[in-house]
Parts: structure tokens; C-alpha cells; sequence
């Protein structure tokens, strides 16, 4: 640990791993409001928010245990599809509090390409924001989709059934076969998609911002 007369104990959340102070400047000083996605072991929470000096006011939030009981998704909670769901989620909400143009913050998590914080990403873009990046680190839309967590499920099932119980559990435990997951996902984007481009419409039409 540092010492001396000019050493300075870095802020809480510094220490604690949680917050790196010299990426979140970056991000205040676009102007813009941030796109903040974060992981947990079972959930993608996506918020949108902007940096006030009384602290961030989050203006438009998502988080994917809503796809359960909302939407009437499935699937896992935490995987790829469910990040993109989230993402598409919280963009139209953004869209319907005014925010147009954002920029993503994925706080301590690596940048690596395709990954459920870049799902997130896409799905907020399919929303209709502007963000700022990169098509390379964007994950294909038959990974978003959940393509490759049927073919293992099908694969699975015929050559190793004991362990395709142990793996896809919790679906079976919902009656849902994980090789369906696919078509369930397009099922799920078209409810999320229908209800909010309603809402736009009609806030459009009443020329305002949903409160």
C-alpha cells in the first residue's frame, strides 16, 4: 500500500472495485446521457441516466426479471438473449422520456466483443437511440437470438440426456424446451416492439414526453 506525505487513499468505490473514475469523466464529458449496463450472476439491469451534482438521476431503467412476469419470457435471465431483450426494453423507454442519443457506460466489465453488455447495446440501437460504436464488438443476431444455446440443447438431448436435464433445468422446470428458445425470443421482441411503438405513436401524436 501507497504511504507518505502525498499519498492520497483512493475514493471508496475505487477501492471497493466498483466505479473507475477516469472512464465515467470521459463518459460525462460527451454531454449525453449514459447507457449504463450491468451484470449480476441471475439478472442485465440497463439504465439510462445523467450526471447531476446532486448525484446520477437515472431517467429510464429496464431490468430483465420484467421479462418474466411481463413479457413472458422463458428463458434464462442473464444470457445474451435476455441482455438484448433488456437493452430493446430500456431504449424505448429512453426514447419515450425524450433521449434520443447516449452513450454506453459498461462500468468495470471487460469490453469484449459480443458480449452480453454489447447485446444490450444492440438491442437499445434496435430501439431506435444513437450510440456511439463499433459493428465489430456486436454480437450476431443468431447469437442475440439464442441459436447456439438450441443447437446444444438439441444436441445434448440425443447424445447425453441426463446431462441435458442437468443443464437446461430450469427451463424444462417452466414446461419450455430450450430448442424452442429461438422462435420464443422472436414471440418476445414482437410483444416488446408492438407495445412501445404504440406508446411512441402516441406520445408523438400528443407532441410531448411520456411522463
Amino acid at each position: 500500500m501507497g504511504h507518505g506525505p502525498r499519498y492520497r487513499v483512493p475514493w471508496r468505490r475505487r477501492r471497493e472495485g466498483k466505479t473507475n473514475y477516469y472512464r465515467r469523466l470521459k463518459l460525462i464529458k460527451s454531454g449525453k446521457p449514459r447507457m449504463i449496463v450491468r451484470r449480476t450472476l441471475k439478472y442485465i439491469i440497463v439504465q439510462f441516466g445523467e450526471a447531476r451534482l446532486e448525484g446520477d438521476k437515472m431517467l429510464a431503467v429496464a431490468h430483465s426479471r420484467e421479462l418474466v412476469k411481463k413479457y413472458g419470457w422463458l428463458g434464462s435471465t442473464s444470457n445474451t438473449p435476455a441482455a438484448y431483450l433488456t437493452g430493446l426494453l430500456a431504449g424505448y423507454r429512453a426514447r419515450l422520456a425524450g433521449i434520443e442519443e447516449a452513450v454506453l457506460d459498461i462500468g468495470l466489465a471487460d469490453p469484449v466483443p459480443g458480449s452480453r453488455v454489447f447485446a444490450a447495446l444492440k438491442g437499445a440501437l434496435d430501439a431506435g437511440l444513437k450510440i456511439p460504436h463499433s459493428e465489430e464488438i456486436l454480437p450476431t443476431m443468431e447469437r442475440i437470438r439464442g441459436e447456439h444455446i438450441a443447437l446444444w440443447a438439441e444436441e445434448l438431448s440425443k447424445n447425453d440426456p441426463e446431462k441435458y436435464k442437468r443443464q437446461f433445468s430450469k427451463y424444462l422446470e417452466r414446461g419450455f424446451k430450450p430448442e424452442e428458445l429461438p422462435n420464443h425470443f422472436d414471440e418476445v421482441v414482437e410483444k416488446i416492439k408492438r407495445e412501445y411503438e404504440i406508446k411512441l405513436a402516441r406520445t408523438s401524436a400528443a407532441g410531448g414526453v411520456e411522463q
